[in-house]
């Protein structure tokens, strides 16, 4: 990542991840796994995390979508999408609440980042 994007991402307060995102951290993760099962798993999980609401759950189309509660406040969209049998592909699009001013300092990459953590411990991940 370049300095100029470096500085960018740090003053704006929404983040995607993606295929070919600058920030290899942020690049879509890939699970060896049925989509509808990385589902499940995914729910599950948001269902016991502190600090998250989900609002509406879509298997049928791949979407969960949640609040961040506690702490700061961010609205994210979770996108499962079956790639082929046994590889379902994870992308998030998070955006930060900001009253002030629209800069949450990297909140939202490392939420985004956080919530990979988990759900690489849970399924298993494909290396790219």
């Amino acid at each position: 990542m370049g300095v100029v994007q470096a500085v960018k991402s740090l003053f704006s307060n929404h983040v995607e991840t993606s295929d070919h995102h600058s920030d290899p951290t942020l690049k879509t993760h890939y699970y060896k796994t049925t989509a509808g099962n990385a589902f499940k798993q995914v729910h599950e999980m948001l269902k016991h995390m502190q600090g998250i609401e989900i609002l509406a759950a879509y298997e049928e189309r791949g979407e969960i979508s949640l609040n961040v509660v506690k702490g700061r406040k961010a609205f994210v969209v979770i996108t499962i999408i079956n790639v082929r049998p046994l590889e379902t592909a994870i992308d998030f699009s998070a955006t930060t609440e900001s009253k002030v001013v629209p800069v949450d300092f990297g909140f939202s990459k490392e939420l985004v980042r956080t919530l990979y953590k988990s759900f690489d411990q849970k399924l298993i991940p494909i290396s790219s």
